[in-house]
C-alpha cells in the first residue's frame, strides 16, 4: 500500500515537471495578482448597488485572512485604498472590463488544471470567456452573502449570551465559526475548480484526494513562507524597494499556484494508476478464465 502511494506521488512529481508546472504556476499567480484588484472593485461596486457596502470590507477581510498576516497587511492596505473610491456607477460604467479582468485568473486556473488533467479544451472560447465571467459574479455574490453571515453570527450569539449568560465562556465559537467559514470557502472553491473549470467530467471522489493535498501543501507553504517573512521581511525590502509588498503577495501567490497545480496532477495520477490496476486485473481474469477452459 504505502508502495503504491510512493508511485503515484512520485508520478504525479514527475508529470508535474514534464507539464512545467513551475511556469504555469507563474503564470497563474501573476494573473491572479492581476484579477485580485477587478474582483474586489466589482465586489464593491455591486455591494454599492445592493446598499450593502460594509459587507465587501467583511468579505475582503474573509479572503484575506486566508493569507499569512506578513503578505495580506500591505496588500490590504492597497486593496482598502483602491475599494473605497469605487462608486456605484461603476456598476454600470466599467462592469464589463472588471468582471472581464478578474475571468483572467479563471482562464488561468482553466489551464493549469486541463495541463495537469492531460486534456485538450474543445470548447469555444466565448463559452469559456462567458463561464470564468459566472465564476466571478457568483464568486462575488456568493462572498457578500458568506459575509452578511459572517457579520450576523455575532449579533445572534450576542443575543443568545444576553438571555442565556450561562454561555458567555463559550464565545471563542464566534471566532472558530469565523475560521471554519474561510476554511469552507477555500474548499468550495477548490472542488468548483475542480469540478467544473477543466475539459471533461470528473466526480467528486476523483478530485477530492487533490483538494486535500492542495489544503495542505498550502497551509505548509503559507506557514513556512510567514515565519520566513517575520524573519527576513527585510530581505524583499532591501531588493525591491516600493514593490517589495507586490512581490512578497505574488510570491505567495506562486506557492499557492504551485500546490493548486499539483492536486491537478496528484488526481490523474491516482486515476492512471486505477485504470493500470483494472487493466492488469481485467488482463488477469482473462488469462484465468482461458487457462480454466477445455
Amino acid at each position: 500500500m504505502l508502495l503504491r502511494a510512493y508511485r503515484i506521488v512520485m508520478d504525479a512529481v514527475w508529470t508535474f515537471l514534464a507539464d512545467d508546472g513551475w511556469a504555469i504556476a507563474s503564470h497563474i499567480a501573476l494573473s491572479m495578482l492581476m484579477s485580485l484588484f477587478p474582483f474586489l472593485i466589482f465586489l464593491t461596486a455591486l455591494a454599492g448597488v445592493l446598499d450593502l457596502r460594509p459587507l465587501a470590507n467583511e468579505a475582503i477581510q474573509l479572503i484575506l485572512e486566508t493569507w499569512p498576516e506578513k503578505v495580506a497587511e500591505p496588500i490590504a492596505r492597497e486593496i482598502h485604498n483602491v475599494v473605497n473610491q469605487v462608486r456605484a456607477d461603476v456598476l454600470t460604467a466599467g462592469v464589463a472590463l472588471a468582471i472581464y479582468f478578474s475571468s483572467n485568473g479563471i482562464e488561468s486556473l482553466r489551464i493549469g488544471l486541463n495541463r495537469a488533467y492531460g486534456v485538450k479544451e474543445h470548447r469555444a472560447w466565448y463559452r469559456l470567456r462567458a463561464g470564468s465571467a459566472v465564476f466571478v459574479v457568483v464568486g462575488a455574490a456568493g462572498m457578500l452573502a458568506l459575509a452578511f453571515f459572517v457579520v450576523l453570527g455575532p449579533l445572534i450569539w450576542q443575543a443568545i449570551v444576553s438571555n442565556v449568560p450561562a454561555l458567555q465562556p463559550l464565545s471563542g465559537v464566534v471566532t472558530v465559526a469565523r475560521l471554519g467559514t474561510t476554511t469552507l470557502i477555500l474548499i468550495a472553491a477548490l472542488l468548483m475548480a475542480h469540478l467544473w473549470l477543466p475539459a471533461g467530467r470528473r466526480s467528486l471522489r476523483e478530485v477530492l484526494p487533490g483538494v486535500v493535498i492542495t489544503l495542505t501543501l498550502w497551509l505548509v507553504a503559507a506557514t513556512a513562507f510567514g515565519s520566513y517573512l517575520a524573519e527576513f521581511s527585510n530581505n524583499y525590502v532591501t531588493t525591491y524597494a516600493g514593490l517589495a509588498s507586490v512581490m512578497v503577495a505574488l510570491v505567495f501567490l506562486y506557492l499557492t499556484a504551485t500546490a493548486f497545480i499539483f492536486g491537478g496532477e496528484l488526481n490523474a495520477a491516482i486515476k492512471r494508476a486505477h485504470d493500470a490496476h483494472l487493466l492488469t486485473r481485467g488482463l488477469s481474469e482473462a488469462e484465468r478464465t482461458a487457462e480454466a477452459r477445455p
